[in-house]
């Protein structure tokens, strides 16, 4: 792909977007595509990094839209914090969505990730994280039954299964390994945060650990990138 045709759409795809107010619909792709002179291919993929910018939302089947501009959560990954701890330094409201807890069983993956047996019991909590309307996280987090049980998440749990073992304090946490990667949307993760699937989003597995070294929590979390800034602060090491 030349990369001077494709500078001239992402220019010409600004200026358009900047020039429309909050939630209006753009053209749809085959009309962009004939407008600016560019393949839909090619379109596509102009229009996923304005999707990861937070400036367009793409809803499967509806259409793409304008997104007011909101204020981007800004973490260092040195230390482990929910959304809602993210979200209240910005003072940027978010709120749960539709919440699914279920009981299921250990399999492979999650039995090795947890270090537990198969078939062991198992609290799977799934949730999508709003700000003004519009799904930007996608949270799955699994934990044994005596760690956390589903009658547990009844009341009061607004969506952060860390913030709820911290105020619990039971068991004591010491640290998180996290695995990191962009990585394009499934069909599942795309429905769930109103996305085209293969868009691109930040993805997160994670293994929790209390303070005897158990793996208390296995998370796989779906950040849509336009709306968070990880950063990582190293010390430099010796030559």
């Amino acid at each position: 792909m030349s990369q001077y045709p494709f500078r001239r759409l992402q220019t010409e795809l600004a200026s358009l977007i900047a020039s429309l107010p909050a939630e209006s619909r753009l053209p749809s792709e085959p009309e962009l595509a004939r407008r600016m002179g560019a393949s839909r291919a090619t379109l596509r993929e102009a229009m996923r990094s304005f999707e990861g910018q937070g400036l367009i939302r793409r809803r499967q089947g509806v259409g793409t839209f304008v997104v007011a501009k909101v204020p981007v959560m800004d973490s260092g990954l040195e230390v482990l914090e929910s959304i809602e701890s993210l979200a209240a330094r910005t003072s940027l409201p978010v709120r749960m969505g539709e919440l699914q807890v279920r009981e299921v069983s250990a399999g492979d993956g999650s039995a090795a990730a947890l270090e537990v047996p198969e078939g062991t019991p198992l609290t799977q909590v799934e949730r999508v994280i709003y700000t003004d309307n519009r799904p930007i996280a996608y949270l799955v987090d699994t934990l044994p039954v005596d760690v956390l049980a589903a009658a547990e998440l009844q009341t009061g749990f607004t969506g952060s299964v860390l913030d709820l073992l911290l105020r619990r304090g039971d068991p004591k946490l010491t640290q998180s390994r996290t695995d990191i990667r962009a990585i394009g949307a499934t069909s599942e993760v795309a429905r769930a945060l109103q996305i085209q699937r293969d868009d691109v989003l930040l993805h997160f597995v994670a293994q929790l650990y209390a303070k005897d070294g158990r793996v208390v929590d296995y998370s796989f979390s779906y950040f849509l990138p336009g709306y968070f800034h990880f950063h990582v602060v190293r010390r430099v090491g010796k030559t």
